[in-house]
């Protein structure tokens, strides 16, 4: 799968990158004041990479087409979950990586980070990459295929810092389901930063604040 991207470059050559996976009927350039807002300078120049999930039919939306990672069957995100669509938009991602390697930037300069369903794939795709990443970042999300993360995440990324972030009265994505993913990556060994905020299934200024932190450390030079 070849993704269609949004891309902020830096004026030199990028020493690291961020990309960012948008939520369910989203865009890449919804988190275009996310990369306006966070101050990398420290890190040094820096690439965000803000793709567009391909559009699909949605059940869960009476069938209705928009972008989307992978299908939702129904409210109950755990037990009904579109495999088959989460492993096909789970290539797209891991070739934007080695994508970036490819430009330059190796793999333990690469931060992977999602909002809702973005932050399903961030985790899918992040624990299982062949190669260290520098982090992954999940905003109001979930741990998909979380019966299947301990089998088939991949050695390199076995320690990989993980921050998550949840509002804590979330109607779409309950702030159980962030805690739940938190709980089974600490329980695998991952150092988790945990932030949860009042506020529904969204992204505040303390959150963004807290991330921009969070990524100044974990791509620190």
């Amino acid at each position: 799968m070849s993704l269609q991207t949004i891309e902020l470059h830096p004026a030199g050559e990028a020493a690291a990158t961020v990309i960012v996976l948008h939520g369910l009927g989203a865009d890449g350039t919804d988190f275009l004041p996310l990369a306006d807002e966070i101050d990398l300078a420290a890190v040094g120049p820096v690439r965000w990479v803000l793709p567009r999930a391909p559009v699909r039919p949605v059940t869960i939306n009476g069938g209705y087409r928009m972008r989307a990672w992978y299908d939702i069957l129904g409210t109950d995100l755990q037990r009904r979950e579109d495999e088959a669509g989460l492993r096909e938009s789970a290539l797209g991602v891991h070739a934007l990586i080695d994508r970036e390697v490819a430009r330059g930037v190796p793999s333990h300069r690469i931060v992977l980070a999602g909002f809702s369903q973005g932050c399903a794939m961030t985790l899918l795709v992040g624990l299982r990459h062949p190669s260290r990443l520098a982090g992954l970042a999940g905003l109001s999300g979930y741990l998909p295929l979380a019966a299947a993360t301990a089998a088939e995440r991949h050695g390199a990324n076995a320690d990989v810092p993980v921050f998550i972030g949840h509002g804590r009265s979330d109607g779409i994505v309950p702030l159980a389901r962030g805690a739940a993913a938190r709980d089974q990556l600490v329980a695998l060994g991952h150092p988790v930063e945990w932030h949860d905020y009042p506020m529904e299934h969204s992204v505040c200024i303390e959150e963004i604040q807290a991330l921009g932190a969070w990524l100044r450390r974990v791509l620190a030079p």
